[in-house]
């Protein structure tokens, strides 16, 4: 292409991007290209290079993107620029500099909205992992009969040396005769724990009575009463007739 016919092209794209195009030479120049539709959040804008070798429009430009943020990986740009030879490979032969920004800013877009997605996806797996962490955390472990057993043990013997410790306690103050009561008394069996030994206890009132007392029949008691009673009254009889 003559440098009339690209000069001619330079004035088009500059009435298009007055504030974002930069000319470096007369067959060299850079755009600022920012995304179509902007995602909040994410910046994406980049700095376009174009440089024409003599044969354009016959062959495609010479393309460099350079991102404006750090938010761009080498990856991003790398797709971004082979996106932009496709289409300017569909536009051989003529001007494509603005079909190629126009292209680039299309793809902008859609980089920003798919880091969106990208970012909201991570979040929740983040969130999914902490709840999944603080779930096992307040679950504990399962029990099982031999974890239960193990643990059975352990406080059974954490109880027993704490009781030990708690005589100790108790007792370190006292006299050799002070804790031998001390002890007598502590270790008197309960009611309960006197009728779980002996459960014959309750109703074995037999053995209760002394060996050799003997039984009173009330009703020989009754029958005495009685006669009693009936010699009495015989008496009285007798001393109304004498009268």
């Amino acid at each position: 292409m003559s440098d009339e016919v690209l000069e001619e092209e330079f004035q088009v794209l500059e009435s298009i991007y007055p504030t974002e195009l930069t000319k470096l030479s007369d067959r060299e120049l850079q755009i600022d290209v920012e995304p179509e539709d902007p995602v909040e959040g994410e910046d994406v804008r980049v700095t376009l290079t174009v440089a024409y070798p003599e044969s354009y429009p016959e062959v495609l430009p010479d393309l460099s993107i350079e991102p404006h943020e750090a938010c761009l990986e080498k990856s991003d740009v790398e797709s971004l620029t082979a996106q932009m030879k496709s289409a300017g490979e569909e536009n051989l032969g003529m001007a494509m500099t603005f079909t190629l920004v126009s292209h680039l800013r299309e793809q902008l877009s859609d980089l920003a909205k798919a880091k969106v997605e990208k970012r909201k996806r991570e979040e929740k797996e983040k969130e999914r992992l902490a709840l999944e962490e603080e779930a096992a955390r307040t679950r504990g472990t399962p029990v099982t009969v031999e974890s239960f057993k193990a643990w059975k043990v352990r406080f059974d013997k954490e109880i027993a040396v704490a009781k030990v410790r708690d005589e100790e306690e108790r007792t370190k103050g006292l006299t050799p005769k002070e804790r031998e009561e001390y002890k007598k008394i502590t270790t008197r069996l309960s009611g309960r724990q006197l009728f779980e030994r002996n459960r014959n206890l309750a109703t074995a009132e037999d053995s209760l009575v002394e060996e050799g007392t003997e039984s009173v029949d009330i009703s020989q008691y009754e029958r005495q009463q009685r006669d009693d009673e009936d010699d009495e009254d015989d008496s009285r009889l007798d001393f109304s007739d004498s009268d």
